[in-house]
C-alpha cells in the first residue's frame, strides 16, 4: 500500500512539473476566470524598449483576452525604424519624430496605421547631494516637492565649460561636470535630449534648417565629452542606480523609469525616496510612445493598447502617462515623491530633417 501511494504521489508531482515545463505554452491565459488554449491566440511579434512593459504577467494576461499573444525583441528606437525584419508586425519606439523616420524609409510603405500610445517626458535623474548643489547655484528649483531645472542654458554651459564638481560645493565628486545620455544616432532618450540642449542652445527657439548648423558645433562639444554611450536607455537607466553618484552624477531617462522601477522593487523604495531626485527641465519635450501596426495582426494590438483599462494598468503600474484623451494621471495612486499632476513647459521637436541632420553628426561618437 505504502509502494503504491508512493507512486501516485510520484506521479502527481511529475504531472505538475510536466505542466510548468509544458503546459503553460499549451494551455495558454486567463479570460475572466477561463482558461485559453494557446492556439487560439494571435502570436504578435515586434520590436521595442518597453521590455518591462509589454512582458509583464498583467499586461500579457490582459492582451490574452483579446486574444493575442505578444512577443519583441528589445532594440533602441533609432535603430528600430531603420532595421525593420520582414515578420515584424509592429515596432514600438519612442517620440513621433521616429514615426517620420520611418515613413521616409524604404520600409515606410508598410505602415499602415499609427497611434500615441503612451506619453513620458524627458527628465534628468541624479541624486541627493547633486540636486541640493544645483538648487544652491540656482539651476534647479524645489516647487512643491518637485525638481525643475529652471536654468538649463547655464547647466549646459557649465558641462561644456568642464566646470568641476567641487566649484558648486561638491568636493566629494571628481572631475567636472557631465550629464551622461544614449547615444541619439540609436536610442530615442539621447536624440531628444540633442534636439533639448539644440533647441536650449538655440535660445531657446526651436531649431529649423535654417539655424542648425549655428547650434551643430555646440552640441558636437556637449556629445564629444560623453566617450562611450550606451545604446539603451533602460541600461543607462540600470547602470546609473547600480553604479551611483561617482560614476553617473547626472543621466538623461524617461520619467516613466523610476515610478516602474519603483513598483517593481519595493524593497528599494525607502533609499529611492532618500536619495535620487528626478529633475524636470523647464521646458522639456514629450517622448510620445507610438504604436506603428505594420499589418492587420499588429493593427489588433493597437486597439488593445487603446483601451481605458490597459491605460489605466499602465500609469498604475508603470508611470507611463496616457496618450488618449479623457483618461487622467494621478500621482498620488504612485508611492513615488516628486512627480508632478502634469507636464505644463513642454518645447516641440525640430523638424524630422533638422534632426536627421543633427543625428548624423553626433554619429560619428
Amino acid at each position: 500500500m505504502q509502494k503504491f501511494l508512493g507512486l501516485i504521489i510520484l506521479l502527481a508531482v511529475a504531472a505538475v512539473a510536466a505542466f510548468f515545463m509544458f503546459g503553460k505554452e499549451k494551455v495558454a491565459e486567463f479570460s475572466g476566470g477561463k482558461q485559453i488554449p494557446a492556439e487560439n491566440l494571435v502570436t504578435v511579434t515586434g520590436r521595442t524598449g518597453k521590455i518591462n512593459f509589454i512582458q509583464s504577467d498583467k499586461v500579457q494576461h490582459f492582451l490574452a483576452r483579446h486574444g493575442l499573444k505578444v512577443t519583441v525583441k528589445k532594440m533602441g528606437s533609432v535603430e528600430m525604424v531603420q532595421e525593420v525584419d520582414s515578420d515584424d508586425d509592429f515596432l514600438w519606439p519612442a517620440s513621433q519624430l521616429n514615426v517620420e523616420l520611418f515613413k521616409n524609409s524604404s520600409s515606410g510603405a508598410r505602415l499602415q496605421q499609427s497611434a500615441e500610445i503612451f506619453n513620458s517626458p524627458v527628465v534628468l535623474y541624479s541624486w541627493d547631494i547633486v540636486t541640493d548643489a544645483l538648487i544652491k547655484a540656482g539651476i534647479v528649483q524645489n516647487k512643491d516637492g518637485v525638481c525643475y531645472i529652471i536654468d538649463l542654458p547655464k547647466l549646459l554651459e557649465h558641462v561644456m565649460a568642464k566646470t568641476q564638481w567641487k566649484d558648486i560645493g561638491l568636493a566629494q565628486l571628481y572631475g567636472s561636470m557631465i550629464i551622461r545620455t544614449t547615444d541619439p544616432a540609436r536610442s530615442n532618450s539621447g536624440n531628444m535630449f540633442a534636439a533639448l540642449a539644440a533647441n536650449t542652445l538655440n535660445g531657446g527657439e526651436v531649431v529649423t534648417m535654417e539655424s542648425v548648423d549655428k547650434v551643430l558645433p555646440k552640441i558636437k562639444e556637449f556629445y564629444a565629452r560623453l566617450g562611450y554611450m550606451e545604446n539603451s536607455t533602460s541600461d543607462l537607466f540600470n547602470k546609473f542606480l547600480q553604479q551611483g553618484v561617482g560614476a553617473y552624477p547626472m543621466t538623461v531617462g524617461y520619467e516613466y523609469q523610476l515610478i516602474e522601477y519603483s513598483l517593481q522593487h519595493k524593497e528599494h523604495l525607502p533609499l529611492l525616496k532618500s536619495k535620487v531626485r528626478i529633475l524636470y527641465p523647464v521646458p522639456t519635450v514629450w517622448a510620445s510612445h507610438p504604436l506603428l501596426a505594420l499589418n492587420d495582426k499588429g493593427k489588433k494590438l493597437l486597439a488593445a493598447l487603446k483601451e481605458p483599462e490597459l491605460q489605466k494598468l499602465a500609469w498604475e503600474e508603470h508611470g507611463f502617462r496616457s496618450g488618449m484623451m479623457g483618461v487622467e494621471n494621478d500621482p498620488s495612486v504612485l508611492d513615488v515623491v516628486g512627480l508632478p499632476k502634469s507636464i505644463d513647459a513642454v518645447m516641440p521637436m525640430p523638424s524630422a530633417a533638422a534632426m536627421d541632420k543633427i543625428t548624423k553628426q553626433l554619429s560619428s561618437f
